[in-house]
C-alpha cells in the first residue's frame, strides 16, 4: 500500500489524532462491495498526487465494525473528511474521479485558495491585468490546479484569447464549464475575426463579423444589439453562435450588469419567435 495511505488499526490515533496536524479522508470499505473496488484506486490514486495536502486512511467495515458503528456507516462506499478531529465533510457511494476531485477542491481548501480568491475578486473589480499575475504565480506553482488555469483564461481572455484558449487546454471540469465555454467561445470569435474565410455566405454574414468585431473591442452593448437582432433573422447561423457570444457576454458581465440587465429580456424573446 502506498506511503500516504493508512490501513486504520487504531481509529483514534491514525485519524482523530493526526487529523489534527493534516486532513484525514477516510475510505469506509469492504472485500464483498464492488463500488468499494472502483473508488478505492480513485482515492489512491488522488492521495499520490496531492503532495501531502491530506492523506487517505481506508477501513474495513469487517474487520472493524466498531469503527463503522461508531461514525454511522450505513452503507458503502462511504468517505468522511477529518479535520482537527472532526468530520468536515462526506459522501457516499462510487464518484466518478472528476467528482470527488470536486469534492476535495472544495472540502479542503488548497494553498492558494486564497490568491485564487483574490483573484476573482479582482476581475470583478475590473482589475484582469493584477488577477493574471496573481494566477500565473499560482500557476507556475501548481501548474495541476484547474481552477486557476481556467480562471486565468479568462484574466488574459480579451488580451489574448489564443493564449488564454491555451491555459484552459484538457480540462474537463463539471464545475468551471460556464467559465471554460465563454473562453472557448470567446477564442473561436478571434479566430473568426481573423480568419473569416470559414464563414458561410448570408446576408448576415457582414453584420456578424461587426459584432464579434464589436464584441472584441468591448462594445458589450453595441454587440448586444447586433448579435440579437442576428438571432431574429437567422438563429442557426455560424452553429447558433450569435447566441453563445450572448451567453459569453452575459458571463463576463455578470447577471446583475445593467448591459447585462438591458439586453436579457430581448435575448430572450429572439430565442423564442
Amino acid at each position: 500500500m502506498p506511503d500516504n495511505v493508512i490501513r486504520v488499526t487504531d481509529f483514534d490515533r491514525e485519524v482523530v489524532g493526526r487529523s489534527r496536524t493534516v486532513p484525514v479522508v477516510v475510505d469506509f470499505w469492504a472485500e464483498w462491495c464492488g463500488p468499494c473496488r472502483v473508488l478505492g484506486p480513485v482515492l489512491e490514486k488522488l492521495a499520490e498526487g496531492a503532495g501531502g495536502r491530506w492523506v487517505l486512511a481506508t477501513v474495513n467495515t469487517e474487520e472493524h465494525p466498531e469503527a463503522a458503528a461508531r461514525w454511522r456507516i450505513q452503507s458503502i462506499p462511504a468517505v468522511k473528511l477529518f479535520i482537527d478531529g472532526v468530520v468536515a465533510d462526506e459522501f457516499t457511494g462510487a464518484l466518478p474521479e472528476y467528482a470527488v476531485r470536486q469534492w476535495l477542491e472544495k472540502a479542503i481548501p488548497g494553498p492558494s485558495a486564497g490568491e485564487i480568491a483574490t483573484a476573482r475578486g479582482m476581475i470583478a473589480a475590473g482589475d484582469a491585468p493584477g488577477a493574471a499575475e496573481v494566477l500565473r504565480s499560482v500557476v507556475e506553482r501548481e501548474p495541476g490546479n484547474t481552477e486557476a488555469r481556467v480562471l486565468l483564461g479568462r484574466a488574459i481572455l480579451l488580451d489574448d484569447p489564443p493564449a488564454a484558449l491555451l491555459s484552459i487546454a484538457g480540462i474537463e471540469e463539471p464545475s468551471l464549464s460556464d467559465e471554460i465555454e465563454t473562453v472557448t467561445t470567446v477564442a473561436r470569435l478571434d479566430g473568426l475575426r481573423r480568419n473569416p474565410g470559414g464563414l458561410p455566405p448570408s446576408p448576415v454574414r457582414e453584420a456578424y463579423l461587426a459584432a464579434i468585431g464589436k464584441f472584441l473591442a468591448q462594445d458589450y452593448d453595441g454587440a448586444l444589439t447586433d448579435f440579437i437582432g442576428i438571432i431574429r433573422e437567422e438563429r442557426g447561423y455560424d452553429d447558433d453562435g450569435s447566441r453563445k457570444a450572448c451567453l459569453a457576454i452575459f458571463r463576463l458581465l455578470g447577471e446583475e450588469d445593467e448591459i447585462t440587465l438591458r439586453h436579457r429580456r430581448d435575448f430572450g424573446s429572439a430565442l423564442y419567435i
